[in-house]
């Protein structure tokens, strides 16, 4: 998997377990519901491959069984990605070839989701960018992996097309255009932090929903999860 030789890097075997087998953990999310779209970011379309692969593998290697229980077409149907919106991976701020990581060592290469008004102006303000101004149409934005990658953030926080921002700001120095962004960027994020400040004040409403949230999960995945042991043989019908 290429997300493991990334991460991984030179020092592969001091990687933890937890990454090594993080795309079995993936799947098996989704198999557990019997999931047919899955919303993921570009990076994560090949985690979604291998999901299709082990469920590709389980209809084949127990088809006979699967069609005698009456599921016609195989028991997991085969995901499909679903990456939409401008910003399918969202690039570090000081390196627009690296995605955004909340375990980047530079808390300056990424925006958390806690930050606030001060923080987000401050890391976007010193995002790494090119002395060229921003083009008018996407296709000035090769080998432009920063403007590329700002451009992006703008484009799916204002829920527009890359295309139309870049007929707004084409032209624009990328200290005018990161203002904006700026401001972008706090109006749409610092509701978020202060929601997340509220909910950690209230441990009883969150436990209260991860509760419900796991009885809903397990009303969906346990049928599914002892049909499977049932059609590999681990229990009699």
């Amino acid at each position: 998997m290429t997300q493991f030789k990334e991460k991984a890097g030179k020092d592969r075997e001091a990687a933890s377990v937890g990454l090594y087998i993080y795309p079995n953990l993936m799947a098996a999310d989704i198999l557990a519901y019997r999931a047919t779209h899955v919303p993921v970011g570009e990076d994560q379309k090949q985690h979604l491959e291998l999901a299709r692969d082990i469920a590709q593998k389980f209809n084949l290697d127990f088809a006979e069984t699967i069609a005698e229980a009456g599921y016609d077409g195989g028991f997991f149907p085969l995901p499909e990605p679903l990456i939409i919106g401008p910003a399918t991976r969202v690039m570090s701020l000081r390196d627009g070839t690296k995605k955004m990581s909340k375990s980047d060592a530079s808390d300056m290469s990424r925006i958390n989701l806690t930050d606030d008004a001060d923080a987000i102006a401050r890391k976007i303000r010193k995002a790494k960018t090119d002395p060229d101004p921003l083009p008018s149409e996407p296709e000035g934005l090769k080998g432009r992996p920063e403007a590329e990658n700002l451009a992006g953030i703008y484009a799916a926080l204002a829920g527009r097309s890359l295309a139309d921002v870049l007929r707004e700001f084409g032209g624009s120095q990328f200290s005018a255009f990161k203002q904006n962004l700026i401001d972008l960027a706090v109006s749409k994020l610092a509701p978020i932090a202060a929601e997340k400040c509220r909910l950690e004040a209230d441990e009883a409403y969150v436990r209260s929903v991860l509760a419900d949230g796991a009885a809903r999960a397990r009303a969906i995945a346990g049928p599914v999860y002892r049909e499977v042991k049932r059609i590999v043989g681990f229990v009699s019908a």
